[in-house]
């Protein structure tokens, strides 16, 4: 069954990636897919960049809207797109030319599958420059409840995306497609990772990704906690022992840097001037 595919592309302030992210759309040798660039409210060129691809192939379309953050924008795209499935792709990121040709078949043939993915690459500035290599394992949603095993650029059923509400535009600091992920396999369905090597992440030194795990990680994880809270309580002997490891791993790393002697040099230095400091 060749089915329809809508891959969305949400653009904010990445119109000089692009390009790139759509030729890796162009390129796929599976040829019954709609790609919805989702413009949102970016200051930079994405309107011209996007319209040169809406021009070459018509199977492209613009949508614009304010800014309103990711899941805002994958949601935009979402509502207005035609296909059973439902690919995201961040538009500095690359698929594999035979992405769709390797996982829309999953989808077809299994009905309890809502997810399929693939193992991943992370590249600097070409998907000739590996860094990272990531290999997601299991099936339900047992192995997505401490760490996100699933990478937003997913293929999934949109009716699923419509049995759950879509992704939750509260999240805007990230974590949304984990959350998201949960929200679908909580349900019962199950997710199926193709062990190939079919998506390319473009890893810069500022992204959203790194201001999450800088700024956000704790409050997006303790959001997911609370929103799927059934799930960790069901889980509560593990849950425990995941939070006590961090716990634990947090403080023993503070103690190193406390007795480390740069930690202690720093101390004496600056012992002075608190000082001079009090009254």
């Amino acid at each position: 069954m060749n089915k329809l595919v809508s891959i969305i592309v949400p653009c904010y302030n990445q119109a000089h990636f692009l390009d790139e992210a759509l030729q890796s759309v162009l390129n796929q040798t599976y040829t019954n897919w709609e790609c919805i660039i989702v413009n949102d409210g970016s200051p930079d060129d994405t309107k011209n960049v996007a319209e040169k691809w809406c021009e070459k192939d018509n199977r492209f379309k613009y949508l614009e809207k304010e800014n309103g953050g990711l899941s805002s924008a994958r949601n935009a795209g979402i509502k207005i797109s035609e296909g059973e499935y439902i690919l995201p792709l961040d538009a500095d990121d690359i698929i594999d030319k035979s992405y769709l040709e390797k996982l829309v078949p999953e989808l077809n043939r299994d009905t309890s599958l809502a997810i399929v993915s693939c193992y991943s690459k992370f590249f600097i500035k070409n998907t000739e420059n590996i860094v990272k290599e990531l290999k997601p394992k299991g099936s339900t949603y047992h192995f997505l409840l401490y760490v996100n095993q699933l990478v937003a650029t997913s293929l999934f059923r949109k009716s699923c995306w419509e049995e759950v509400g879509g992704y939750d535009e509260n999240m805007k600091t990230g974590f949304e497609d984990w959350e998201f992920w949960l929200a679908i396999t909580k349900k019962g369905w199950t997710y199926k990772i193709i062990e190939e090597f079919l998506f390319f992440y473009r890893k810069a030194k500022k992204s959203m990704l790194v201001d999450t795990i800088n700024n956000y990680f704790e409050d997006n994880k303790e959001y997911i906690f609370r929103k799927h809270k059934e799930l960790y309580i069901e889980d509560f002997d593990n849950c425990m022992k995941v939070l006590f490891y961090h716990i634990k791993t947090h403080r023993t790393s503070e103690m190193k840097i406390k007795n480390s002697l740069a930690y202690k040099l720093s101390k004496l230095i600056t012992k002075p001037f608190n000082f001079l400091k009090k009254p």
